[in-house]
């Protein structure tokens, strides 16, 4: 039997608010990808790599990320947009890159951040959905959220999932790394130091400028001309006494 889901009160957020007109559009505003809009196989590509880029929340997709299968699928239009996401939320590179590394609690918000668009409400949703985990399983609450009413009504069948309405702040993947605090802690990884890494980085901008724009009497403008300067000892060719001609030497007078 299958537990029903706690009793939470939703909080409002920017994403709650309907939109009045299209004033909101800006610099900000999210790229919108649906299959309804694609006509080449570069459009198609587009939509598949913001996929990509929206469940994995990575710059750069590595080779063994991909999911070849339901790429094809999805071309040939075998199956929508929410089942290609619905893929790549229970494949194994996610598993092993997110769902092993991350607590519930943690693993419930990235979830929501990156199928639904938003973050969670507050702790009791958290806790809600954290509960779904530990009764159906990982792919069971993928299953939950993809075909969710939510999910229905903001993106339906053919639109990739994005973060909805930012008012303020990042989007999701510059805030949210792939481990959590936990996890880093657990296999020793630091925090980062960013004043040592402005510091470096500002003594290398320092440096290309001098190289750029070097002041007068830098001594590295005559670096390239000291180099030129022939410093090994010249041998001078033997002169005996005979091969002398004195006489020549000798004024001669009128």
């Amino acid at each position: 039997m299958t537990l029903p889901l706690l009793a939470y009160r939703p909080t409002t957020q920017n994403h709650r608010v309907r939109t009045f007109g299209r004033a909101e559009l800006n610099e900000d505003s999210p790229r919108i990808y649906r299959l309804e809009n694609v006509g080449t196989p570069d459009e198609m590509n587009g939509l598949i790599w913001a996929a990509y880029r929206q469940i994995f929340s990575e710059h750069v997709i590595l080779k063994s990320c991909r999911q070849v299968t339901l790429e094809s699928q999805l071309k040939n239009r075998a199956i929508t947009v929410r089942d290609f996401i619905r893929g790549l939320a229970q494949s194994n590179p996610f598993y092993r890159l997110v769902v092993a590394t991350n607590n519930n609690y943690r693993l419930v918000d990235v979830c929501l951040r990156r199928i639904l668009g938003r973050q969670a409400y507050n702790q009791a949703e958290e806790i809600t959905w954290s509960i779904r985990i530990a009764t159906q399983g990982f792919n069971g609450l993928v299953n939950e959220l993809v075909d969710s009413d939510e999910y229905t009504e903001n993106f339906g069948d053919n639109t990739v999932p994005y973060q909805r309405r930012r008012m303020e702040g990042r989007p999701f993947n510059l805030v949210t790394p792939r481990y959590g605090s936990d996890y880093r802690a657990k296999v020793g990884i630091g925090q980062i130091d960013w004043n040592h890494v402005l510091i470096r980085y500002y003594q290398k901008r320092a440096q290309e400028r001098i190289q750029m724009f070097p002041q007068a009497g830098d001594p590295e403008q005559y670096r390239t001309l000291a180099r030129r300067v022939e410093t090994r000892p010249q041998s001078n060719p033997a002169v005996t006494v005979k091969e002398l001609d004195f006489l020549a030497k000798v004024p001669r007078r009128r």
